[in-house]
């Protein structure tokens, strides 16, 4: 992970101005912390942070010592409140457990209410999983888009799937080790034939970023469980071309599993822009057979 940064490599004269200062964060190897960011965690008044454990384990390697503040998804508007307060006098860095804070944590209603209160903010970019995994993917980078984690429930999961599945760009999103096969089966289902990758470990010492069809890491993922923090990538969207109906009928056989036949055929309307009504036809002739 690199040595420990020595107290110089932090510049003791630097004078921060009153304010939130957002930090981006390693994602895994601590020696991607940016000289920047160093200075401003030395120089700051206080830490505004996730989990106080996981910055102070960061904060102990950089030999730095500051008031470290929680702030989380579970943190209160009175807490949000006195932030502010301390930001019209003091300089408050905002550090998520891992990576650029605002990207799937609860930074952003801090930074949105900062600015409508005339608080200078100041971003110091670094690592984010997400660019990460996009470069190491070789999935189209000119277009993309970042959905979050993905719902952890079957049917949750399908509907934000169908709903993306037209968007022509790369789709990027978190998922958890346990559920990754689920994943990759409902991909399969809803958006047969496009190129996935599975980025996970980003940084760290095991990384792997694996790519091929749903189908293909399905079955490898199956065979070899993931361990770790993944990052999902979907290739973009064909050009439109109405399908087939084998492929339709196919589409409806994945969603019929676990949907019922009018949500199956809402399902599959989403993705391919066909007829409701007659996929719910052909929806329940599928389920008769």
């Amino acid at each position: 992970m690199g040595h420990k940064a020595r107290v110089s490599d932090a510049d003791p004269t630097l004078m921060l101005e009153p304010g939130l200062y957002i930090v981006a964060t390693p994602i895994g190897n601590l020696g991607d912390i940016s000289l920047r960011a160093m200075r401003v965690l030395a120089a700051c008044d206080a830490v505004a942070c996730e989990d106080t454990r996981v910055t102070g384990k960061l904060m102990r390697h950089l030999n730095l010592s500051r008031p470290l503040w929680r702030y989380d998804d579970h943190s209160s508007d009175e807490d949000r409140a006195r932030l502010l307060e301390a930001m019209r006098h003091r300089a408050v860095a905002l550090v998520s457990d891992a990576g650029t804070p605002l990207v799937s944590d609860p930074g952003y209603r801090l930074v949105r209410a900062a600015r409508e209160a005339g608080i200078a903010v100041t971003a110091i970019p670094g690592p984010c999983a997400p660019i990460v995994a996009l470069s190491l993917s070789g999935l189209p980078s000119d277009r993309f888009l970042f959905a979050g984690f993905l719902p952890a429930r079957d049917k949750a999961r399908a509907d934000l799937l169908a709903e993306l599945a037209g968007i022509r760009a790369t789709l990027i999103v978190f998922d958890t080790a346990p559920r990754l096969t689920r994943s990759l089966a409902a991909i399969a289902g809803i958006m047969p034939g496009r190129e996935v990758a599975v980025a996970r470990e980003l940084t760290k010492l095991h990384e792997e970023c694996r790519r091929g069809s749903a189908d293909e890491l399905l079955a490898h993922y199956s065979a070899h469980p993931p361990r770790g923090e993944i990052v999902l990538l979907i290739g973009p969207a064909p050009d439109p071309v109405a399908p087939c109906a084998e492929d339709a009928d196919a589409m409806l056989r994945t969603a019929l599993a676990d949907l019922k036949p009018s949500q199956a055929a809402a399902q599959v309307a989403k993705a391919t822009g066909l007829d409701r009504k007659a996929l719910y036809a052909r929806a329940l002739a599928l389920r008769g057979e």
